[in-house]
């Protein structure tokens, strides 16, 4: 491994590739932030447009509010992206293993992309959580209760989630309403607001601006929610890896097909055709981004939509006792997908596909970019 970071060869090319990822991110944000918003904003009789959106997050955050979460979007895509590529070499590696010429199957790039994106879906749930939660708060209207200095039984719940102020008027009306049962308990208001569900003073879990700081989403919801719409996340990403280096193989394919008319004498390997050229690969990695975009895009509603979803680890707990059977078809079930999102499951489509090829487009093209810069002036 000191061998591997000490060879300059290896830093080039990461720091290339970091700068890629970091770049192609920051010129999509906007559209990825449009689209979450539309996603977990709409309904089934209600639709967001883009521009509603941008009006809304313009009114209560200010343009910068587009980029709320990019941090956190920017370090899962490099090390999810570079575990999907990282994968995706070793695994046709084995598969060129033995062979005259390099390469590979159509077929053999799209399993091993499926089991890169599986991967990379792991990697990058956390970061894509906190990124989606801080989005989300850029286009909400905080209504926070007066704060109760003075009060001591709040320290139960600044316990449970930092920096959240109960509602303690509507808290005492609950109080009020069960003072009338026959109960021993020598604190009932405290033994109430242990429960997170009443930290609101509405019977309900706070809202998603309220627990989207990674220590506040650890804190009531445990570890756990750091991995929520992990089933919609693995077929997202599976697909979509599956989808985009198998086009991408089989366009790499076809201009290589392209190129060999009218050499002669015609070449054996591919080696002796030559390297393609960069703007040539980057739209074809561009335009594998957008078909794997929307092959894969209702997995990524669903997944978007549970992960807004704050669900305290008591629930979570009582579910399991319970043995609480999740809704739907044994499909749904598998990926992830909640009954009630079947008709929305398409919502932000163009705008996933914007951004996933305008991004691969960048990425492609600045990493080759990056690589021919660096190595000329070593």
């Amino acid at each position: 491994m000191d061998e591997l970071l000490q060879n300059h060869l290896f830093a080039t090319h990461a720091i290339a590739a970091s700068g890629s990822v970091v770049f192609g991110t920051a010129l999509t944000y906007p559209l990825d932030t449009i689209k979450s918003l539309i996603q977990v904003g709409s309904g089934s009789s209600k639709q967001l447009s883009a521009s509603q959106v941008i009006n809304r997050v313009r009114a209560l955050s200010g343009y910068s509010g587009l980029y709320s979460g990019f941090e956190w979007l920017a370090w899962g895509r490099i090390f999810g992206m570079g575990a999907r590529f990282g994968i995706y070499e070793v695994l046709t590696a084995f598969y060129k293993d033995g062979r005259e010429d390099n390469y590979v199957h159509v077929s053999e790039a799209l399993m091993a992309g499926m089991a890169a994106g599986a991967v990379e879906s792991l990697i990058s749930s956390p970061f894509e959580l906190i990124k989606l939660r801080a989005q989300v708060t850029s286009a909400s209207r905080f209504s926070r209760a007066t704060p109760v200095t003075e009060n001591k039984a709040v320290v139960p719940i600044a316990r449970l989630l930092r920096g959240y102020t109960p509602d303690m008027k509507a808290l005492n009306h609950y109080v009020g309403m069960l003072s009338i049962l026959n109960s021993k308990h020598p604190n009932m208001v405290g033994a109430i607001q242990e429960y997170p569900w009443m930290m609101t003073g509405s019977g309900r879990p706070p809202s998603v601006y309220d627990v989207r700081r990674p220590s506040e989403i650890i804190s009531l919801e445990g570890w756990g929610a750091l991995w929520r719409g992990l089933r919609s996340g693995v077929a997202r990403d599976s697909v979509f890896g599956g989808i985009f280096f198998s086009t991408w193989q089989f366009l790499h394919r076809a201009m290589l097909d392209w190129k060999v008319v009218g050499m002669d004498p015609p070449p054996r390997y591919d080696e002796e055709i030559g390297p393609l050229s960069p703007l040539a690969v980057s739209l074809a990695a561009g335009f594998s981004g957008s078909v794997a975009a929307a092959a894969s895009h209702g997995f990524d509603t669903a997944k978007s939509r549970s992960q807004c979803i704050v669900l305290p680890k008591f629930i979570s707990m009582e579910r399991k006792l319970l043995k609480w059977k999740i809704p739907g078809k044994r499909f749904e079930r598998i990926t992830g997908i909640h009954p009630a999102d079947r008709n929305i499951l398409f919502r932000g489509i163009w705008l996933r596909m914007a951004r996933c090829g305008i991004a691969s487009f960048a990425i492609v093209g600045s990493y080759y970019l990056s690589i021919t810069y660096l190595f000329s002036t070593n």
